[in-house]
């Protein structure tokens, strides 16, 4: 079922949603499993998983010669969301992103999705890999989201890359996008990237995932942005309670945010590591019901494949 349909039939009930990574080189599916059984019982409406490019790393040969060898540490995102799928009889969205794909990739890569039956994509650029300074479209790729997007409505209508087949099946899926409510970090303000954002909505976007946020203020803000700008499809916050003193710095440096003064002076004020997972549990807790009464579509929580804490907020909270 396609998220904008999982949104309807809900009835102004706001869904449970979650994000995970792909199991490490190396695990098994049960990995994946055992994170996802207990949030199982929260009865998600989907579930979608993050997709990993290959990095680069050098190691050094016999003969004193460095060999550049491609990495995949989280391969199995399709895989993943089929086993989701077959298992749980939940509703699965690979994220698919620009780097690392030629058009013909993307378009193997849609019909192998067609087939395994996923109905949704979360499409992204995707993030630069350690070796690029800046992100860096696969020669024969994507450059950016818009472009994807551009390629899978056109699938969504019949039209393949070889124009000369015959009695093309069309594919169906429900395209999500990420918005930034403090912006992406490579965009020069704020009004630029709701600029672009109204542009994949135009181009096909059926609805919206943010970035995770811990001001809510910054949600409401973004999202009565973009109805000026009439993006009016659905804008589903994304959620993460802080759990750890790190991430008081980590956070705000992967993720280009800015934390609330509050927050970060109550966590400053504990020297212990459990009272701090409370602190940034509660504060999730009281951020989620204030995100349902403004009336959100949903709640999607990034896991980072760790379900206790999102159980606490989601039982505390459904």
């Amino acid at each position: 079922m396609k998220v904008t349909e999982h949104i309807e039939r809900a009835n102004g009930k706001p869904l449970f949603s979650v994000e995970i990574l792909p199991p490490l080189k190396g695990q098994d599916v049960n990995a994946t499993f055992k994170t996802l059984d207990p949030l199982v019982e929260l009865n998600p409406a989907f579930i979608d998983v993050t997709y990993h490019r290959q990095e680069y790393i050098y190691k050094q040969k016999e003969n004193g010669l460095l060999k550049r060898y491609q990495v995949r540490k989280r391969p199995g995102t399709v895989a993943i969301c089929a086993a989701i799928q077959n298992h749980y009889k939940i509703d699965a969205i690979p994220h698919l992103i620009c780097g690392g794909f030629t058009k013909e990739d993307t378009e193997d890569a849609l019909i192998d999705l067609n087939f395994l039956g996923i109905d949704n994509l979360l499409v992204l650029r995707g993030d630069p890999i350690k070796s690029e300074k800046s992100f860096v479209p696969e020669v024969g790729g994507h450059a950016h989201a818009s472009e994807l997007i551009e390629q899978i409505t056109a699938l969504n209508t019949g039209n393949y890359l070889d124009d000369e087949l015959q009695e093309s099946h069309a594919m169906d899926f429900c395209i999500g996008v990420a918005g930034y409510p403090e912006k992406h970090f490579e965009s020069p303000n704020l009004a630029m990237d709701l600029y672009y954002l109204k542009k994949k909505v135009e181009l096909g976007a059926d609805y919206i995932v943010t970035q995770m946020f811990f001001d809510n203020q910054k949600y409401f803000d973004f999202v009565k942005k973009c109805r000026e700008m009439d993006i009016n499809i659905p804008i589903i916050p994304g959620i993460k309670p802080l759990t750890t003193f790190n991430q008081l710095t980590s956070i705000p440096q992967n993720f280009y945010l800015d934390l609330p003064e509050a927050l970060a002076m109550e966590v400053l004020k504990s020297k212990d590591k459990e009272r701090i997972k409370e602190i940034g549990i509660e504060w999730c807790i009281q951020q989620c019901k204030e995100l349902i009464d403004f009336g959100v579509p949903g709640l999607h929580f990034y896991t980072m494949s760790n379900s206790i804490n999102t159980k606490k907020i989601a039982e505390a909270v459904y």
